[in-house]
């Protein structure tokens, strides 16, 4: 063969990019993460996250049996992340109680604003859609509340023993307020896009500790 003889390109696609199990389960998890805090998981069709992560259907139904069980996986990895995300701010021993909740909530909104207000929280986006989805989708929902509202009333009993809050304050039921509140707030500063919703907010819920 003569040396300058170039060797014919092929045309058509591309080659498919080569991935291991773990790389293309994690590769899913993570489009789906992008897109679903963006839009409604009833709204989402399938086709659109698989054309994202360039995934054909098939390998799709290899890791995941459904679309439920898919977007149950989704609240199980966003939910590890968040509980990352509160035990990082909410127990740094070095800082006094209250003052962490108010850095857990000024982190959100540096969030919120770096991707001009369109994503918010996945376990919200989804509590939007209740009708549509399974009791054992809504069973997983409360328990990511119930684990986030466990870290929060933890974080007001240390307030309430170093003496920041009253002794009657109920630190349950405010731990149980304060993700209620938080979740509109997250909604109103995606309609909004501003941080006005969620620094209302948090002044308000510390005001009504401190009352």
């Amino acid at each position: 063969m003569n040396k300058n003889t170039s060797i014919p390109v092929r045309r058509g696609r591309p080659p498919k990019i080569a991935r291991d199990n773990a790389d293309t389960k994690a590769l899913l998890i993570r489009t789906g993460l992008e897109t679903l805090t963006e839009f409604g998981f009833s709204a989402t069709g399938l086709d659109t996250i698989l054309k994202k992560a360039a995934v054909p259907k098939g390998s799709f139904y290899h890791y995941f049996k459904s679309k439920e069980a898919y977007g149950i996986a989704l609240v199980d990895a966003y939910d590890s992340y968040f509980i990352a995300k509160l035990t990082h701010y909410l127990q740094q021993e070095d800082v006094p109680p209250l003052e962490r909740i108010v850095n857990f909530t000024q982190s959100a909104i540096k969030g919120m604003k770096k991707y001009d207000y369109k994503r918010g929280c996945l376990v919200g986006n989804l509590n939007q859609e209740l009708n549509h989805l399974s009791d054992e989708f809504k069973t997983r929902l409360m328990q990511s509340y119930t684990t986030w509202q466990n870290h929060v009333e933890e974080c007001l009993n240390q307030a309430k023993q170093q003496g920041t809050i009253a002794n009657s304050v109920n630190t349950h039921l405010m731990s149980a307020y304060f993700w209620i509140g938080w979740e509109g707030a997250v909604m109103r500063a995606k309609l909004t896009k501003s941080n006005t919703p969620l620094t209302l907010y948090t002044e308000m819920f510390l005001r009504a500790l401190l009352t």
